[in-house]
């Protein structure tokens, strides 16, 4: 077992197991050691928080294995773990079927299969086996985090919210849960309530790091901004910026990204907020949406061959998109391409984009744009005609809010 768990660290399964073993043999100072290093690394895992919480209290942690039968149980699920990982999900599926029929209650095996369905894009069959998850499993609450987190994505908002708040409200104090609520809030549109929310979960991180809730603050963040709180947003981007570790590269660059691009928006900060954008775009070079911000804001500085540029990077990776399609529209007008320009609207009119958004693109298929008015400075120094603003600010909010996940801003 030792020899096991020196040769990986990581792997939760074998960090438990080897916790587990030396805990049943009387040293349970290094099973705490083995659990910490793990939650040093990934913190917060609910599988090693109930064990340290155990172990602190002086209280016994269950052998994994106690029959056979649970042993078979186990090798199935560790087949269906591996297949899952590899992309091979419907073998993976079988694995761990057999597994949960050998251990009906096996935690591991309903949380990996249903995350597997998820990726199968069957979130109510995933929802099913969430609600299988035993009540005295520290995985329950993930399980009825998650249903909720399906429930938005299945199209029931309603139904959603008033899960997770049910949830919320079993679960006062715990931050995850609270996020989530927060998450479908934002995605509902709800920014006012969001940030309320948001707050709750700040409020609720005392003394533990900062650092692992950066996305609360970019979260609350884009939440004031969408509900026109400017200074508020600016506060919180700035926060989440400051906390998001070098180590997560795309957390980084959609925190540089929204913050960024909404001082353009307002022309504030030009100079700085350029180098933020191409800054996100070093970290994340093929996030279309990202491009499409540096794109979006070289236009409305009026750099239009610069900003036809980055659109049309844009374009290539994500040519499905109507934000983007309509931006590369106005730009093509604008430097002269109008032919090409009504081509760009009518494709962004064709790709169902949001209701406000296709008023004005209509609008712009009969009468174009209309003309300029007055220059104004940019970024870098370099003098440039500037547009009027002729979109609303702001990108849809995502429909698929990640428990910790993250938020883009695109120019609208």
């Amino acid at each position: 077992m030792k020899s096991a768990y020196d040769s990986d660290r990581n792997t939760l399964r074998i960090v438990d197991a080897y916790g587990r073993f030396e805990a049943e043999s009387g040293r349970p100072d290094l099973a705490v050691a083995a659990y910490q290093e793990f939650d040093n690394v990934l913190p917060r895992h609910p599988i090693v928080r109930d064990a340290l919480d155990k172990l602190k209290a002086g209280k016994p942690l269950t052998p994994l294995i106690n029959s056979a039968q649970e042993g078979a149980a186990e090798v199935l699920y560790g087949l269906g773990s591996a297949g899952t990982s590899q992309g091979d999900e419907l073998p993976a599926v079988v694995y761990l079927r057999l597994a949960l029929y050998l251990a009906p209650e096996h935690s591991l095996a309903l949380l990996t299969l249903a995350d597997t369905l998820e990726r199968m894009k069957a979130p109510d069959r995933a929802n099913e086996v969430f609600a299988r998850m035993p009540a005295s499993s520290p995985l329950k609450l993930n399980a009825d985090i998650q249903i909720g987190l399906n429930l938005e994505q299945m199209g029931k908002g309603e139904e959603a919210l008033a899960h997770l708040d049910q949830v919320a409200k079993t679960y006062p104090n715990d931050i995850d849960v609270i996020s989530a609520l927060g998450n479908v809030q934002r995605s509902r549109k709800k920014y006012i309530e969001s940030t309320q929310t948001y707050t709750k979960a700040i409020d609720l991180i005392g003394d533990q790091p900062a650092r692992n809730y950066w996305t609360l603050y970019y979260f609350r963040g884009t939440s004031y901004e969408r509900a026109k709180d400017w200074p508020k947003a600016e506060a919180d981007l700035k926060k989440a910026l400051e906390l998001v570790p070098a180590t997560q590269p795309n957390g980084r660059a959609q925190v540089l990204n929204y913050l960024a691009y909404s001082w353009v928006d307002q022309n504030m900060n030009i100079d700085e907020a350029f180098r933020m954008l191409k800054q996100a775009v070093d970290l994340q070079p093929r996030d279309g949406m990202i491009i499409d911000s540096l794109g979006w804001a070289y236009y409305r500085l009026g750099r239009w061959d610069d900003a036809v540029r980055e659109l049309e990077k844009a374009i290539e990776l994500k040519p499905g998109d109507p934000t983007i399609n309509d931006h590369l529209g106005d730009a093509y007008w604008r430097s002269g391409r109008r032919l090409e320009g009504k081509f760009q609207w009518q494709h962004a009119k064709d790709l169902n984009p949001e209701p406000e958004d296709l008023a004005k693109i209509e609008a712009k298929l009969k009468d174009g744009l209309p003309e300029l008015e007055k220059p104004a400075a940019t970024a870098e120094s370099q003098p440039a005609p500037a547009p009027q603003p002729e979109m609303p600010k702001g990108a849809p909010a995502p429909t698929e809010p990640p428990a910790m996940g993250t938020e883009t801003k695109s120019g609208g």
